[in-house]
């Protein structure tokens, strides 16, 4: 996706695959490269793994209903492989392994970031989001024509030396943790609101600014061809960011050229 994949991509985000066979590598390495970075910095996991859908939803309730867990009305399960392995062990093994794929989660994913980030991270930040009943759902077309809408959003701050020790314990910490935000949900649907104290950000004036832009043909024109210069100039960076990477440091240190000999 233009401009939010070149975001993406200059800061460094962690592109994964969703198989975790191929993206544990990614995973530990990304987190390793964290630890030395020079400035604060936040991960955001979205432990589901997935977009929220009703679809979605009830195939979430049907699975714990099969194996014994609090049944979700709002929020999707995080599972994890060792989990659904102790849930089928007496199962034939080609049903144990067809399980495994078919319901192995992210939130081995976060397991793993746990365990490498627990020395320098302070603090996990549980978000729970919700969108009151009177106010319109925020879309792209309601941001461009810079029209607002209202979001509730929870915080929990979770200190890093409170978690649990052991791979299994993390795991159903974070599993606990969806149980609360799903009755944490259920009281929002019903009162409104998270029945905590509520903190008006009010309304970005960035958003006035976009609004100002779009709405004229000059303003539309105008950011046509600047995002097309843009685009230009955004693939020269990476393809110039591409090539660095592939050159050995020892290589770009030196100034020298890598140069294929005949015959190969």
């Amino acid at each position: 996706m233009q401009v939010i994949g070149w975001s993406m991509w200059f800061s460094e985000y962690l592109f994964l695959e969703r198989s975790w066979a191929k993206d544990e590598n990614t995973l530990k390495s990304g987190l390793q490269r964290l630890r030395d970075f020079p400035r604060p910095f936040w991960l955001a996991l979205f432990v589901e793994g997935t977009r929220f859908t009703q679809a979605k939803l009830l195939a979430a309730q049907e699975y714990a209903s099969s194996a014994g867990l609090p049944v979700p009305r709002n929020v999707l399960i995080p599972r994890t492989k060792r989990r659904i392995a102790a849930r089928n062990s007496g199962d034939d093994e080609s049903s144990i392994t067809a399980i495994k794929l078919k319901k192995a989660s992210i939130s081995t994913g976060f397991v793993t970031a746990v365990n490498h980030m627990r020395s320098f991270v302070p603090a996990i930040y549980d978000v729970t989001v919700a969108i009151p009943k009177t106010s319109p759902p925020p879309t792209m077309l309601r941001l461009f024509k810079g029209q607002s809408s209202v979001i509730h959003v929870h915080l929990k701050r979770n200190l890093m030396k409170d978690l649990p020790e052991t791979d299994d314990a993390v795991a159903q910490w974070c599993r606990d943790a969806f149980v609360a935000k799903d009755k944490l949900l259920d009281k929002h649907i019903a009162d409104g609101s998270f029945g905590e104290q509520l903190q008006d950000t009010g309304r970005p004036v960035k958003s006035l600014l976009w609004f100002s832009l779009f709405s004229s043909w000059k303003g539309v024109t105008f950011s046509v061809i600047a995002l097309a210069i843009i685009t230009i100039l955004m693939q020269i960076l990476i393809q110039f960011s591409q090539s660095e990477r592939s050159t050995p440091p020892k290589l770009r240190q030196l100034g020298l050229k890598t140069v294929e000999r005949p015959g190969n």
